[in-house]
Parts: structure tokens; C-alpha cells; sequence
């Protein structure tokens, strides 16, 4: 009996010392674990470091699927992968503007770090950016078109200086017609702030010239109005001897209006959109001179520039914009 009892004590005992091993041991693992690791706590510092600086851009643009801001999106991918950013490409593909808002309105939402979007001048445009998009603290930048500053709060524009580009084919043209005969400018109804810029660089050179009469004919912004406003003045202007598309995709529909009637040889015909469409165009002649824009230079520059604001790089980024790349490209230049 007595040895019962010894070798029962025996066994309680060894059972109480493995239970008591698995219990300290189990202590000790749950105190490690909250103890810095030499290196390991080091990597997590950069990790952490390095997730504070992967902000989310987002571009958004009224004409997604053109080659021009398919180019711009290429320049601004790039950039991106270079910063180590995240950047994304929003818009619509038929210039819903409806739609377009509705894409500022989602990205002001969701909080993204930076919003790079082509300019309107509307007031819904305005609300957007100058009072949602500021109360929420994200930087607004303008690219491609601008919009005034004081009414979108954007902190600066990238893109072509549509100023100095109506000066340039205003030269062209002066040049091509010896400084004599009448030009038709075809602009939009609804007129942007690009339009309004290439135009006063257009009036500005011309003015230098008397013997250059200039009349300005709104051809509306959809097709349909564009031809009937292009036919109505080819019966009201027989005399125009050159037209300029100030809204680039009027030159189209100005040169196939034309060509119903006549030939297109006699007349001067200068547009600002170097697209694949209006590069072919111009190496057929129908078209006499172009401004050609730099819309990847765009992309990168946008976003670089974006960067370095939320970096606290560049502050503030000038107000006036950065202007990128262009050149008059005439027919006889076109590759």
C-alpha cells in the first residue's frame, strides 16, 4: 500500500513539473514576441516608412480614349513607377461631362492624396475643386486645359501655353498669305479657357496687320452644328481665304465641307491637335500648319510636380503653370 502511494505522488509530481515547463515556456514566447528584434524592427520602420510615402493619384480627363491623353497617361505611368506612387487613369470615353464630374465627385470621396484633371469652366467644375475638393485637403492640379485659378483653387497648370500657340499659327499664317486676305476663326459655343487664350494670341498677331480681316463664327460644339455653322458661312464668306480651327476638331468637318463645294487647295486651313487624324491631313496638304503639343512631357510633369508638393518639396508650385513643348508643324514638315 505504501508503495501505491509513493509511486502515485511520484507521478503527480512529474506531471505538475512537465505542466509547469509548457507553461513557462509559453509565457516566455508571448514576452518575446513584443521585444524588438534587432533588424526585423529596422525593416518594419522602412516598410511603414515607405507606405506613408505611396500616394494615390488619380487623372481624370473628358476624353479617355484619344491618342493624346493616351499619351498623357503614358508620361504620368512612368512617373509614377519612377516615384514609386500609385496612380490611376479615370474618365469618360465620349465627353460626358455629366460623368466626368461624377469621376471628381468619386475620387474627392475616396480620398485620394492628389487629383490631376483636365480643366472645364463650369460652375459644377468649380464647386468640385474649389469647395469639396479644398475642404478635403486635396491638392487639385490642372493638366492639358487650364481653369482659372481663383475659381478652382487648382495650385498649377502643366500643359501647352495656349497664349503663345495662337501667336505662333497666327505668324504661320500671316506668313503663308503675305499678310493679306480674310480669315475665318472657328470657335466653340461654349468656349474653355484654351480656346479663349489661343484666340487672343490669334487676335493679338493680327491686329498687326490691316490688311488681314478676321471674322469670328461660334460653330457650336457637336458635329451637326459645326457642319451647318460651316456651310452657312462658306455661302455668307465666299471671300475667306484661310481658316483656323481654334477648337481643334472643327478642322474636319471645315475641310470636308469644302471639299463638297471645291477643292481644298486654294484655301489656308491651320488647327492646334497634331492627332493621328489631322496628321494625315497634313501630309496630304489639306491642312497647311499645326501646333503640335507634348501631352507624354504632360503626364510626367504632373505628376513629378505632385509629388513634390505632398512631399512639401515645392511649395508653393507657381501659379501661372509650367508650360510644356510645342512647334508649328507645317504640311511640308509632316513625316
Amino acid at each position: 500500500m505504501t508503495g501505491m502511494r509513493r509511486l502515485a505522488i511520484a507521478a503527480l509530481s512529474i506531471g505538475f513539473l512537465v505542466l509547469f515547463y509548457f507553461t513557462v515556456h509559453a509565457a516566455y514566447k508571448l514576452f518575446a514576441s513584443d521585444l524588438p528584434v534587432p533588424g526585423l524592427a529596422l525593416a518594419a520602420e522602412a516598410e511603414a516608412e515607405a507606405d506613408a510615402h505611396a500616394y494615390r493619384l488619380v487623372v481624370i480627363t473628358q476624353e479617355l480614349d484619344t491618342p493624346f491623353w493616351l499619351q498623357v497617361k503614358k508620361g504620368a505611368l512612368s512617373a509614377a513607377a519612377e516615384r514609386g506612387v500609385s496612380l490611376e487613369m479615370w474618365g469618360t470615353y465620349s465627353s460626358d461631362r455629366n460623368e466626368f464630374l461624377k469621376q471628381i465627385e468619386i475620387a474627392i470621396a475616396s480620398k485620394v492624396d492628389g487629383i490631376i484633371v483636365q480643366g472645364l469652366n463650369t460652375p459644377e467644375f468649380t464647386y468640385l475643386t474649389k469647395i469639396k475638393a479644398a475642404g478635403s485637403g486635396i491638392p487639385i492640379l490642372a493638366v492639358a486645359n487650364d481653369v482659372p485659378m481663383n475659381d478652382s483653387l487648382r495650385r498649377t497648370y502643366v500643359g501647352s501655353d495656349h497664349l503663345e500657340a495662337g501667336r505662333m499659327i497666327a505668324r504661320q499664317l500671316v506668313k503663308d498669305m503675305e499678310g493679306t486676305g480674310k480669315v475665318v476663326l472657328m470657335v466653340s459655343d461654349r468656349q474653355e479657357d484654351y480656346q479663349r487664350s489661343r484666340l487672343k494670341g490669334i487676335v493679338e498677331v493680327l491686329r498687326a496687320y490691316p490688311q488681314v480681316k478676321t471674322e469670328i463664327v461660334a460653330s457650336g460644339d457637336e458635329k451637326d452644328a459645326a457642319v451647318s455653322a460651316t456651310d452657312e458661312l462658306l455661302n455668307t464668306q465666299p471671300d475667306a481665304k484661310a481658316f483656323i480651327a481654334v477648337a481643334a476638331n472643327h478642322a474636319n468637318v471645315i475641310i470636308q465641307e469644302i471639299e463638297k463645294r471645291s477643292q481644298v487647295e486654294p484655301y489656308f486651313i491651320y488647327s492646334f491637335d497634331d492627332s493621328p487624324d489631322s496628321m494625315a491631313l497634313l501630309k496630304q496638304g489639306k491642312i497647311d500648319a499645326l501646333i503640335a503639343q507634348s501631352p507624354e512631357q504632360m503626364g510626367e510633369l504632373s505628376v513629378k510636380l505632385m509629388v513634390q508638393w505632398l512631399d512639401g518639396k515645392v511649395v508653393p508650385l507657381n501659379p501661372d503653370g509650367y508650360f510644356t513643348n510645342i512647334r508649328v508643324l507645317r504640311a511640308g514638315e509632316a513625316e
